[in-house]
């Protein structure tokens, strides 16, 4: 419908990929929205995560602007939370870190003198559960090769582009993804029985293998 802007679909994307994040783009409408363009060639506005809330904090005595960092297995997020965000600001009055959450989050660069700083500013928080963040890991897992794979063949204009801007090191982003996995799959190590534990690796592997891109050999030793 004419003058209504479509919410942003949100991303599912690792620290690693995100912090190395330096290109925006930004339309020509006052109103239009930001994209950052990641060094895996992902054009985002919005990103969707689900991560261990390790601190919060005010930053200043009754600002109201709080300061967050999540970490995932390649990494952390910083955020900022405030009056702006109020759904996020009510939920993370009443969350004690550390804790598993889900959060949904505008993306934000800031350029400094030094260095680039990418921070998230989220719509919502919500305390999350081990599966639901087992599941994203593989879903992110997933996402992140399929842009591994774009870069190498260079199938889309944002990869061409973040290709010529950043000349990511692949290796690195794969690496990362296997890293993740393996976390994954030691926990489940610890947490079941030798018999449980066959079965569950097996089935996440068979899972892996029915997909279309199939993530089972990064958990090769």
């Amino acid at each position: 419908m004419d003058g209504i802007r479509r919410r942003e679909v949100a991303r599912r994307i690792f620290a690693k990929e995100l912090n190395g994040s330096t290109h925006i783009f930004k339309g020509n409408e006052e109103k239009s929205p930001v994209y950052v363009l990641t060094p895996l060639g992902l054009r985002c506005n919005r990103v969707f995560i689900i991560a261990a809330l390790l601190e919060k904090e005010e930053v200043q005595p009754e600002s109201g602007i709080w300061r967050i960092r999540l970490a995932d297995p390649t990494g952390s997020f910083l955020g900022y939370v405030g009056r702006f965000q109020p759904e996020a600001l009510e939920s993370l009055t009443d969350i004690e870190p550390p804790v598993l959450v889900s959060l949904t989050a505008k993306v934000r660069v800031f350029e400094g003198s030094s260095r680039t700083l990418v921070t998230l500013r989220p719509e919502n928080i919500n305390i999350s559960d081990i599966e639901a963040r087992d599941y994203w890991i593989v879903e992110t897992a997933k996402s992140t090769i399929k842009r591994i794979k774009d870069m190498e063949n260079e199938s889309s204009e944002d990869a061409k582009l973040a290709k010529q801007i950043y000349n990511p090191n692949l290796d690195e982003y794969r690496k990362a993804v296997k890293e993740a996995l393996l976390k994954l799959k030691e926990e489940y190590e610890v947490v079941e029985s030798a018999e449980e534990e066959e079965e569950e690796i097996e089935e996440l592997e068979f899972d892996f293998e029915e997909e279309e891109f199939d993530l089972s050999d990064l958990l090769e030793e």
